[in-house]
């Protein structure tokens, strides 16, 4: 009898801590979600690092000189010099 409850035992754990690798909270299934979260997460920031780099670039140029105002005001807002023709080209 005592030789058959130390193997029940052992299986009983390995049974155990076989469940808590496939289902319990740092299983493989919730590992692997967690890594492509963690993946789709840093290419998001990597786009929105872009996007602050892109808009601190346009901030020193507007800081520095009046050729980006005067460009900004040209494309965005459709501002023409006295005397000046504007022709916009659809692609």
């Amino acid at each position: 009898m005592r030789n058959r409850v130390v193997p029940a035992i052992l299986i009983a754990l390995l049974l155990i801590f076989h469940g808590q690798l496939w289902m319990g909270r740092g299983s493989i299934l919730n590992v692997r979600d967690l890594q492509q979260r963690l993946t789709d997460q840093e290419a998001k920031n990597a786009k929105a690092q872009a996007g602050n780099d892109q808009l601190a670039a346009e901030v020193r140029d507007l800081k520095e000189g009046l050729e980006m105002v005067e460009e900004k005001a040209r494309s965005e807002l459709g501002m023409v010099k006295p005397n000046e023709i504007f022709v916009q080209v659809n692609k």
